[in-house]
């Protein structure tokens, strides 16, 4: 899988790039079969939010040849978000690969 990360608002930090990819990883034992897929992964720092305090935003497109699927998770911690897209993939993927199969 390859995967670009975009960050908007805040700095992309070298943790923030490595804890992204550690879990987008993650979800190549799910991807196996798929062709080439392309992750594309943003997180940002909303400012003009309902909620007060700083709302980070972590968003994951993937790009599988015919199909794409989108997660996008809001949170006050931005790795709480990022953790939130990965486990929202996951049966997404599998239920992809179930209805391909049928």
């Amino acid at each position: 899988m390859k995967i670009k990360i975009k960050a908007t608002n805040l700095e992309l930090t070298q943790a923030i790039k490595d804890y992204v990819m550690t879990k987008m990883d993650m979800l190549d034992k799910y991807l196996s079969g798929l062709g080439p897929v392309l992750c594309e992964f943003e997180v940002s720092l909303t400012t003009n939010h309902h909620l007060k305090g700083e709302i980070f935003k972590a968003e994951a497109n993937l790009s599988f040849p015919g199909q794409m699927l989108r997660v996008e998770k809001t949170e006050k911690d931005l790795y709480k978000a990022i953790d939130k897209v990965k486990d929202h993939l996951a049966p997404m993927i599998v239920k992809y690969k179930e209805k391909k199969r049928g």
